[in-house]
C-alpha cells in the first residue's frame, strides 16, 4: 500500500530580527541576495557596493570604482562577477575574487537605476533614467551596447531577466515585457509610475508595484489583473516588491517603516513587520528560505522564521 504524501509545511514568514549589519557606506540604497542565497550585497551612497554574509554579519569584501552613489547590484550565475550601477551613469562588471574592475560600460545619459546579469552572465542589461534599457556584452572590447531597448517613454525603474525574456517598468506608468525567442513586446499599462516589477517563481505571473501605493499581480501571458494588494505607503520612492521564496505571499517596502506581506491568493494582509522609523529602501527574498533582508538607513537587518534556530557561529 502507498503511504499518503506528508503534507507541505505551512509557509513561514519571516519576523525574527536575527542581525543587523551596519553597513558603513552612508544610506544603502539597495541590497541584494546572491543567487544561492548565502551572500548578500549593499549598494551604498559613498561609492561602494559591499559583499557581506548575512547570516554571519561579516564583511567579505568592499568593492569601489564607481564614481556616484551606486543604486543596485546584481551577481551572477556562477558568483565570479558582480555587476553594479550608480549615478555615475556607469555600469561596472566586477571580478569577484579580486575585487577589481573588469569592464565600465558608458552610454547612458542619466542615472543606472537597476542592473541584471543573463541567465549565462554573458550580457548585462541596465535600466536608467534616460529611458533606455542597454545591453553590454561581458565578453567583449566594444564600448557600446550590443542592443538598446528604447520603448519607455519615461524612466526605467526595474529591469528582471528570465531565460528568454526581460521584464521592464517605467515611470511612464507601463511594464513592458520583451519575448527575445518571439521577438515580441508586450505591454501593460498600470496608469501610475512604475517602481518595481518581477516575476513570479513560477514564471507565470508578473508583480508590478506603483507609486498609487499598490500592488498588482498580473497573468503574464494574457495581463489579466489576478490580485491588488494594499495597505503599505509607496507615495515618493523607488521601493522593491517580490513574491516568497514559495510563491505564496506578496512581499513590498513601505514608506512607513514596515514590510508588509499579503497572501497571494486571498489578498489579505498577513503581515506587517515594523522594521524602524523611516523608509524602509529596499528588501531581498532568500531563494529557497523564508529569509529576508531588508535595507533601512545604513544598515540592513537580516530576519528568519520565528522557528528559525542559528547554527552555532551564524547567529
Amino acid at each position: 500500500m502507498a503511504f499518503p504524501e506528508p503534507k507541505p509545511r505551512p509557509p513561514e514568514l519571516p519576523q525574527k530580527r536575527l542581525k543587523t549589519l551596519d553597513c558603513g557606506q552612508g544610506a544603502v540604497r539597495a541590497v541584494r541576495f546572491n543567487v544561492d542565497g548565502n551572500y548578500c550585497l549593499t549598494c551604498g551612497s559613498d561609492k561602494t557596493l559591499k559583499l557581506w554574509n548575512p547570516l554571519r554579519g561579516t564583511l567579505l569584501r568592499t568593492y569601489s570604482g564607481h564614481g556616484y552613489e551606486v543604486l543596485d547590484a546584481a551577481g551572477s550565475f556562477d558568483n565570479s562577477s558582480l555587476c553594479s550601477g550608480g549615478g555615475d551613469k556607469a555600469v561596472v562588471l566586477w571580478d569577484v575574487a579580486s575585487g577589481q574592475v573588469v569592464r565600465k560600460f558608458r552610454g547612458h545619459a542619466g542615472k543606472v537605476n537597476t542592473v541584471q546579469f543573463n541567465e549565462e552572465a554573458t550580457v548585462i542589461l541596465s535600466g536608467s533614467i534616460d529611458s533606455s534599457i542597454r545591453c553590454w556584452d561581458c565578453r567583449s572590447r566594444r564600448p557600446e551596447p550590443v542592443q538598446t531597448l528604447d520603448e519607455a517613454r519615461d524612466g526605467v525603474s526595474s529591469v528582471k531577466v528570465s531565460d528568454h525574456e526581460v521584464l521592464a517598468g517605467s515611470v511612464d506608468g507601463r511594464m513592458r515585457r520583451y519575448d527575445l525567442r518571439m521577438g515580441q513586446l508586450f505591454s501593460d499599462y498600470v496608469g501610475s509610475p512604475i517602481t518595481c516589477t518581477c516575476f513570479s517563481r513560477d514564471g507565470q505571473c508578473t508583480l508590478v508595484s506603483s507609486l498609487d501605493s499598490t500592488l498588482r499581480l498580473l497573468d503574464k501571458d494574457t495581463g489579466e489583473l489576478l490580485g491588488e494588494y494594499k495597505g503599505h505607503k509607496n507615495q515618493e520612492y523607488k521601493l522593491d516588491c517580490c513574491l516568497s521564496e514559495r510563491d505564496t505571499h506578496v512581499v513590498s517596502c513601505s514608506e512607513d517603516g514596515k514590510v508588509f506581506f499579503w497572501d497571494l491568493v486571498e489578498g489579505a494582509l498577513a503581515l506587517a513587520l515594523p522594521v524602524g522609523r523611516g523608509v524602509v529602501q529596499s528588501l531581498a527574498y532568500h531563494p529557497t528560505e523564508p529569509c529576508l533582508l531588508t535595507a533601512m538607513g545604513g544598515s540592513v537587518q537580516c530576519w528568519r522564521e520565528e522557528t528559525y534556530e542559528a547554527e552555532d557561529g551564524a547567529g
